[in-house]
């Protein structure tokens, strides 16, 4: 499960009504539970549209499980000192917490605005020095996601703010998916009928969660921390649904990451489970 509060509508649910045991819940940001996916150490998670995308052979997706939304989403944001026109030559730090937001700021920045910035990967031990010596390494832009994103946001530091899924529907008239439910091929051979009855217990999950919104805000608002009113405005934006307009804007972004050379080809069409 990934440890943002955009899955506290379903996890929150989850935590309280579901008492199995024997499935073993991790919690982490994408792409840790991107590796731990491919790497066998998990049979089924909410991981990066992209994981699916250069995997696809490992994986089938759930049926009606994302998270996504159509326009803002409002947690993954390009928090930028200039224009997106004007980032050509200059530094972008890109987020080490999600590839689907890596893969999507690049196609935005390069397909739909046309520039060519210096991408830099900072790794997690080493943030806190480029924090602290801006002056040597100052980059003209910073890709964030989930909570982060949340904080950068309120802190309002930087002059524009891209919300990326607006910027995608703007430019494609499609929603954006950033994680899907997938589950281990092997995994769904060996125990189909687990997991029909996991993939049964999140769709209840999502229901009972959206219905209980207001309440569920106010309990993950603290953790950011921000307004509960702001939270609930947060999450109502997002959408778990996998429906046919979903899948064509998955299609879509996979379609640009196999031309970038990003993907493989097989990742098309998607393999859906359920």
């Amino acid at each position: 499960m990934v440890n943002f509060i955009n899955t506290a509508p379903l996890y929150s649910v989850w935590i309280q009504t579901v008492n199995r045991p024997e499935w073993k819940v991790t919690e982490a940001p994408p792409t840790q539970l991107n590796r731990m996916l491919f790497e066998d150490e998990l049979d089924l998670g909410f991981v990066s549209s992209h994981e699916y995308a250069i995997h696809p052979d490992q994986y089938k997706i759930l049926s009606d499980l994302s998270i996504s939304a159509t326009g803002s989403v409002g947690s993954v944001f390009l928090f930028s000192k200039e224009n997106p026109e004007k980032l050509t030559g200059k530094i972008v730090q890109l987020s080490a917490q999600s590839q689907t937001s890596v893969g999507l700021v690049k196609i935005i920045l390069e397909e739909f605005y046309g520039q060519q910035p210096i991408y830099v990967m900072p790794s997690e031990a080493t943030k806190n020095q480029i924090s602290a010596a801006a002056g040597a390494f100052s980059p003209t832009a910073v890709l964030a996601i989930g909570d982060q994103a949340l904080r950068m946001k309120q802190a309002d530091e930087y002059p524009v703010q891209l919300d990326l899924g607006e910027i995608w529907k703007k430019h494609t008239g499609l929603p954006f998916v950033f994680a899907v439910w997938a589950v281990r091929r092997d995994f769904c051979r060996k125990d189909p009928d687990c997991v029909l009855e996991i993939h049964q217990e999140l769709l209840r999950c999502v229901r009972e969660g959206q219905q209980d919104i207001e309440r569920i805000s106010r309990e993950a608002a603290p953790k950011i921390p921000m307004s509960a009113s702001a939270c609930l405005e947060y999450l109502k934006g997002l959408e778990y649904d996998l429906g046919p307009e979903k899948r064509r804007a998955l299609e879509l972004f996979f379609d640009y990451l196999i031309k970038r050379g990003e993907a493989q080809t097989h990742c098309l069409p998607i393999t859906i489970c359920g």
